[in-house]
């Protein structure tokens, strides 16, 4: 489900709710809440202790009356309550004034494509329990499309694959809708402890929660003659602190078979495009987003086996924000009339 563009246009506030990061963008102001979806609670008194960025540094962390929860997973609300109070004490007094103000407030909200009924309604109760009047669902990838600056709009195919912390959704759009679409259960989480399983089974080593991501980066910024990485962790037999030389292209193999199985929804996307869709993304290739979408060694594998451009955008995590505030400042418009037949 995706609202027309006259009804994002009299929303005030864009509404990206992930499960990695939730983001808040306010008309006429911008982003003005980018933070983990992370929340940390007393279990004894039932009050937050923290959410956002100091709650994801405690995961791991905390004494046993503490929790570290995340209410947002795979995009989708599971716990309705926990995510009103974060989104709450995300949001702070700025967006909390400009709801006072306007007791009619219209919303918009990303929703995974493919996603249930079910899911839809967690998303709007969500934010009606924080004052929105009115809640518009807008399809992730139609969002991420615009929020990379894609034309959407025009008879030409254009091909997103956005690459999320629990899924990556695939598809080819063309006229501002979905042609083929595909979701994948595999995401950023996945590679993650894949990362993780290969380290403890060749180097007996347990890996940090907090320090996988930041690997991922050290071995992106290797060059060909790098042979190793240190890591640190602890020993899975004594329960020491050791470190480890790790070869970066054994880690490589070990995400393959989760690259492979976004290779495979891409294949499955373009299997159900029409010829003249497919022809076009000779040229116009294939746009990579999402806060995953920087894995090391993704855009190498996608280019070398589908044989077509694949591009990054200079920002790929905040694209479909971005793309729904730009919906909602009304800055996409329909197909020009010139631009028919």
């Amino acid at each position: 489900m995706t609202a027309s563009l006259d009804q994002l246009r009299r929303c005030s506030v864009a509404v990206d709710l992930g499960a990695a990061r939730t983001r808040v963008y306010l008309k006429g102001t911008g982003i003005v809440v980018d933070e983990p979806s992370v929340a940390a609670v007393d279990c004894r008194s039932g009050s937050l202790v923290a959410v956002g960025t100091r709650a994801e540094r405690m995961a791991g962390r905390t004494p046993e009356h503490i929790q570290v929860v995340r209410p947002v997973s795979g995009g989708t609300v599971v716990d309705i309550g926990m995510a009103q109070r974060m989104l709450r004490h995300l949001m702070g007094d700025k967006l909390r004034n400009t709801w006072r103000r306007k007791p009619v407030l219209r919303a918009a909200v990303c929703t995974p494509h493919g996603s249930e009924p079910l899911a839809h309604r967690a998303a709007i109760e969500t934010l009606t329990g924080l004052g929105a009047r009115h809640v518009e669902l807008v399809d992730t990838l139609i969002a991420a499309a615009v929020g990379c600056g894609l034309p959407v709009e025009y008879p030409e195919a254009t091909m997103i694959v956005v690459c999320g912390a629990a899924t990556t959704q695939i598809a080819v759009l063309s006229l501002g809708s979905i042609v083929a679409a595909e979701t994948i259960p595999v995401g950023g989480e996945a590679i993650d402890r894949a990362v993780v399983h290969y380290l403890r089974n060749q180097h007996a080593l347990m890996l940090p929660s907090q320090s996988v991501r930041p690997l991922h980066t050290m071995l992106s910024t290797l060059d060909d003659e790098s042979s190793s990485a240190v890591v640190h962790g602890m020993d899975a037999a004594s329960g020491l602190a050791r470190s480890v030389q790790v070869d970066p292209e054994g880690v490589r193999l070990a995400i393959r078979p989760q690259l492979n199985s976004v290779l495979d929804g891409i294949r499955a996307v373009l299997r159900r495009c029409p010829p003249d869709l497919v022809a076009d993304l000779t040229d116009r290739g294939i746009m990579l987003a999402g806060g995953s979408a920087l894995l090391p060694g993704l855009d190498t594998m996608l280019r070398t086996s589908t044989g077509v451009p694949v591009s990054i955008p200079e920002r790929p995590d905040i694209c479909a924000v971005q793309g729904l505030g730009a919906m909602v400042e009304g800055k996409v418009r329909p197909m020009p009339l010139e631009a028919i037949g």
